[in-house]
């Protein structure tokens, strides 16, 4: 059987209302509880830089710096791990002094080539309150969310989509300057149309994967199952192949230039994609569903993509779950947590009052959280 992917140590230095904070962990679920604004969310937003991208709150690395601190003096984040191909030291952060204010990423003390080699040891998955509006959002937010869900079974997906932004952008500048080259427009395109289709087809291949697995677990599940699919990009073209689908991107983005060129965008292609979410019991669409249905919902997504990553990688993901019990009666509370024991996984989660983890036990090792400070309490989580 598989080691448990798990964090056993986590060093903060500069980071948000951390001037310095170090946890020894070991393989059980982390519980974190403390007052509102005592910094419980800033140490799991640390856990999320373990991946590539901006983590959970998405935000500028100039703003996690600590407040009072000097800008040039950056932020680390430092755990070591039980990894997917074992014992692992991650080292990540921000050095205030370099100019560029890239992110660094150093793997047993080697720097990383990108930040996408985190994923060769570790995936993370996770839900906050924020997302609590997914499903009436924007499709931007929804796309972003689903490419979270991608990047964990597929490491390529995220250069893909940065590629494929940056021949986007090549390609609106020319044409919003008029200087619509049709040999660079070709070109741009041609690149567009591979990364794109590429794209799509990895959303299509998880929302398919996903949509089969809550097929197979909606009985024994707590939670609503959702029904899932995707709409926006040649969808109902009938094509087959990833030949013909670039194909036919090509020839859409070409009889379109006039038309993005007046808008100042590209108006068709994978970046207008939308993951479109129905209450499948319901049959009514996630966005018309109660605020509760739509947070279980969001859980049983996320569960469930989590078991995916699981069956596809030998390997479950760290599952980072802020404010995730406040909105659950007891008896959902104890489901999920069951459920997260299921699933072999390490699952960092948040909360303002100890006793809403009762029924998780001796499974989680709990810390007090108080003004950047993360002590273990001395009782158990019972």
């Amino acid at each position: 059987m598989a080691q448990k992917v798990h964090i056993e140590r986590l060093k903060l230095t500069g980071f948000r209302n951390y001037a310095s904070q170090s946890l020894e962990l070991d393989a059980r679920h982390v519980v974190l509880v403390g007052d509102n604004g005592a910094g419980k969310t800033n140490l799991m937003e640390a856990v999320s830089l373990l991946s590539p991208g901006r983590g959970m709150r998405r935000a500028p690395y100039s703003d996690v710096i600590k407040a009072g601190s000097e800008p040039a003096s950056g932020f680390s984040i430092f755990a070591s791990l039980e990894g997917m191909a074992g014992p692992v030291d991650i080292g990540t952060g921000v050095d205030g002094l370099e100019e560029s204010g890239a992110r660094k990423v150093r793997i047993n003390g080697s720097p990383a080539r990108s930040a996408d080699d985190m994923l060769e040891h570790l995936r993370l998955l996770w839900l906050t309150p924020s997302m609590d509006g997914l499903f009436t959002g924007s499709a931007g937010d929804r796309r972003r969310f689903l490419d979270r869900l991608v990047l964990s079974v597929d490491p390529a997906h995220g250069s893909r989509a940065l590629s494929y932004e940056r021949a986007m952008r090549s390609r609106n500048r020319l044409l919003s300057e008029g200087r619509a080259d049709p040999t660079w427009l070709d070109g741009l395109e041609a690149q567009m149309s591979e990364l794109g289709v590429a794209m799509a087809m990895a959303r299509s291949e998880v929302v398919r994967l996903l949509s089969a697995l809550i097929d197979d677990s909606q009985a024994e599940s707590p939670f609503p199952a959702a029904s899932v699919r995707l709409e926006g990009f040649l969808e109902d073209e009938g094509l087959e192949t990833a030949s013909d689908m670039e194909v036919a991107f090509i020839d859409l983005m070409k009889h379109g230039r006039g038309r993005d060129a007046a808008a100042g965008r590209t108006l068709s292609g994978p970046h207008r994609m939308d993951l479109v979410v129905h209450h499948r019991a319901k049959a009514m669409p996630a966005a018309l569903s109660s605020t509760g249905e739509q947070k279980a919902l969001l859980i049983g997504i996320i569960l469930g993509h989590a078991q995916l990553v699981r069956s596809l990688t030998g390997h479950a993901p760290i599952l980072l779950l802020d404010e995730v019990a406040a909105h659950l009666d007891e008896g959902r509370r104890a489901a999920l947590f069951d459920l997260i024991e299921t699933l072999d996984c390490q699952a960092f989660m948040t909360g303002t009052d100890a006793a809403m983890f009762g029924s998780l036990g001796p499974r989680g090792q709990m810390f007090e959280v108080s003004e950047g400070r993360a002590t273990p309490r001395r009782e158990a989580a019972s």
